[in-house]
């Protein structure tokens, strides 16, 4: 295998730290796709070795054994049986945890029994030295025929003498490991060589798992069926079979846990994570522990957001306006300016909450508490169709639903994580509080009582409280007519508590923010140049009589010009494809409370939520855009026949509307990424519109 591309499959139990091993080996020189047929992530990177022109390293899904449960372990699966046409692999570097050695060790002993080229990287050494765990790294070598490094990448400990190790597997294919761990063909002696003689070249244990599963190998008609005759022919139990080896793996793994591996006692004293996890479990202060942990994420994420997202803003905003002024009067500036700079503004003003968002979760999950959040809230999670790993991706949907929905990719069951991409984006997202705030401002008394709770106040934590319930109730609901049949595993292993790994941190924020920007990034340009065309162009006649009008009114009073511009433009959105829509759609929201202008700001704000508050600006002619002159011009609208426009009733119809309605082209874009189809997407839109008018009719009917 000298002088040739070489790839190289990484492998092992999640949360032995196969990450860090990855990050440590590639840098940033790492490409994020999908197998093909799945939402898992096809993780590859290339790294540096000397005798090989081109090293890929393929990051497989964490896996606890070669007998998959799960999707994601189906992939690992798939690519060690060389069964996989989209991946392939001439070795295999898999990642053990030394202070688990011996669960560890169940998977890497089939691996061995596979008989293809691997080096073991042994991580988590300074856990096992806390634990008082020793091993014999070199007898455990000898015993398993494989060479083994432990390695520490958190320090670069490890990493050149690793890299060694694997440039020693490109020097020829004898580096095959021909040792065996257990002597597998004794499990069923004759069906496995007639496997051999259908399917030549695989090793015994090879063989037996196409005994196993292979109906879901890429196999012709032909070799299905001689090998299903073979079942047949041998009776062959696969789960009395699977059973047995197990029972003769950990019998062999004891022995070699005795012979090269040191172990205190039961009646060792805790370590530190055991004396933490007794605070951070606990059924009291657990809980309250957790909601000051979220509430500090969702916090710092909308803080610390703000500031580069203000900037992003101000930039585009700037931009478009030297931009503006700068290019000639002619359609194809206007679609410069307010499409493609607007709809690139509208993708990178999402960047800074992915990339802050992903990177305060990585530090969770490095450091270990992750496991725990969703260890505790796992039971209310299930009763509603869920699961403990459900929990972040909704808090994450209360600063921006894109990111909350990237990160519930961690959620191994189908179903469960179906629901959780479905209900996220029904929490308050940071997009829908202008619209809150504005709303509020504008048809809520500023009250207090008690001298220190403000009616204001409670309103809009009302709205976030009924963001939650209504999530948790349309879980509980879809949970009966979602059929995909697949069972719910809750293992959950509680890894160690360590430092978070920065370079990690660094590497997930930036890939989380590459994946975004260029997968979602392009629906969302072609629906904000969508949304471009039908603002601004409209039937022939009523916009060319529109411009006349202005023109004439232009001549005849040109010290306000200004003014005249601001109404000209909003009368102009009245007669353009958007306006008309909106006009259409007039009879079917007036039982909500609202007008035409607020069926605009509901088509336009579908690009962002907190564009209903610059489409009402443009629509009421305001000067500028601050709260103040807004809320003046609202508060003064008046329906045909007089009566206020923004009622309390109406006020209150229109943000439940908001906090329910699916108005995010951002979202969906995701949904339809992360779903591979836009059936999911589509339902979503439908039934969020559906249960907002509802609930909006309901509120102003009730308060009317």
């Amino acid at each position: 295998m000298s002088q040739r591309d070489l790839h190289i499959a990484l492998v092992g139990n999640p949360n032995s730290g196969k990450s860090s091993i990855f990050n440590a080996l590639t840098g940033l020189h790492q490409q994020v796709g999908n197998f093909p047929g799945v939402t898992v992530d096809k993780k590859t990177g290339s790294l540096q070795l000397p005798d090989a022109t081109n090293t890929t390293l393929i990051d497989l899904p964490g896996t606890y054994s070669l007998y998959p449960r799960r999707a994601d372990e189906w992939v690992a699966y798939k690519v060690l049986m060389g069964t996989d046409e989209s991946v392939t692999t001439d070795a295999v570097l898999l990642v053990a945890d030394a202070s688990n050695l011996k669960r560890n060790l169940l998977f890497c002993s089939q691996i061995i029994d596979l008989q293809i080229p691997v080096v073991m990287a042994l991580t988590m050494n300074d856990i096992a030295s806390s634990k008082g765990i020793k091993i014999d790294i070199a007898g455990l070598e000898k015993e398993l025929g494989i060479t083994i490094i432990a390695v520490n990448p958190r320090k670069n400990k490890g990493i050149t003498e690793l890299k060694k190790a694997l440039q020693q597997l490109t020097v020829n294919t004898s580096a095959s490991n021909d040792k065996k761990f257990i002597d597998v063909k004794k499990l069923a002696p004759i069906a496995i060589d007639d496997v051999h003689k259908i399917v030549p070249g695989l090793s015994d244990y090879a063989a037996m798992h196409y005994l196993i599963n292979h109906e879901n190998f890429p196999l012709s008609k032909e070799v299905q069926t001689q090998i299903d005759a073979l079942v047949v022919t041998y009776q062959f139990n696969s789960t009395k079979t699977q059973a047995e080896e197990i029972l003769q793996r950990y019998s062999q793994i004891r022995d070699v846990m005795r012979k090269y591996v040191v172990e205190p006692g039961p009646l060792e004293k805790k370590i530190f994570s055991d004396k933490l996890d007794n605070i951070l479990l606990h059924r009291v202060w657990g809980y309250v522990i957790l909601l000051a942990v979220l509430f500090i994420l969702f916090q710092s994420v909308y803080w610390l957001a703000s500031f580069p997202m203000d900037g992003i803003e101000w930039a585009f905003a700037k931009g478009g306006s030297s931009l503006s002024a700068w290019l000639p009067e002619a359609w194809w500036s206007n679609l410069i300016v307010n499409g493609l700079v607007a709809g690139l503004s509208g993708i990178l003003v999402f960047v800074p909450q992915i990339m802050i968002l992903f990177g305060l979760i990585t530090i969770l999950e490095d450091s270990g508490y992750m496991a725990r959040i969703s260890f505790l809230s796992d039971r209310l999670m299930r009763k509603v169709g869920l699961n403990g790993k459900s929990v972040m991706p909704m808090v994450s949907g209360f600063a921006c639903a894109v990111p909350a929905i990237m990160s519930a990719r961690n959620i191994e069951n189908k179903k469960e994580r179906l629901l959780t991409i479905l209900v996220t984006p029904l929490m308050s997202c940071s997009a829908r509080l202008p619209v809150f705030t504005i709303l509020i401002s504008l048809v809520v008394d500023n009250k207090y009582y008690f001298g220190f709770l403000s009616l204001q106040g409670l309103v809009m934590m009302g709205l976030y409280l009924l963001g939650i319930v209504m999530a948790l109730l349309v879980s509980y609901i879809l949970k009966w007519f979602i059929t995909i049949q697949e069972k719910s595993f809750f293992i959950l292993e509680l890894p160690m508590y360590r430092a978070p790994r920065w370079k990690n941190v660094g590497i997930t924020m930036i890939e989380k923010a590459k994946i975004f920007v260029t997968d979602a990034g392009k629906v969302i340009m072609i629906i904000s140049l969508l949304l471009w065309f039908l603002s601004s162009y409209g039937p022939d006649d009523q916009i060319a009589n529109t411009t006349k009008k202005y023109e004439a009114l232009s001549q005849v009073l040109p010290a306000k010009k200004d003014s005249l511009d601001k109404q000209y433009a909003a009368e102009k959105l009245q007669h353009s494809y958007a306006g008309i829509l909106g006009k259409a759609i007039e009879p079917a929201i007036k039982p909500l409370g609202y007008d035409w202008k607020i069926g605009i700001a509901l088509i336009t704000s579908f690009a962002a939520r907190e564009v209903f508050v610059g489409t009402m600006a443009t629509l009421y002619s305001v000067e500028d855009s601050e709260d103040s002159s807004l809320r003046q011009k609202l508060a003064a609208a008046r329906h045909p026949d007089g009566s206020k426009v923004y009622t309390l009733a109406a006020g209150l119809s229109l943000m439940i509307f908001y906090l329910l309605a699916m108005q995010c082209m951002s979202t969906l874009a995701v949904v339809k990424r992360e779903t591979k189809s836009w059936k999911w997407p589509a339902f979503q839109l439908v039934y969020m519109t559906a249960l907002a008018y509802g609930m909006s009719w309901i509120t102003y009917v009730l308060f009317s």
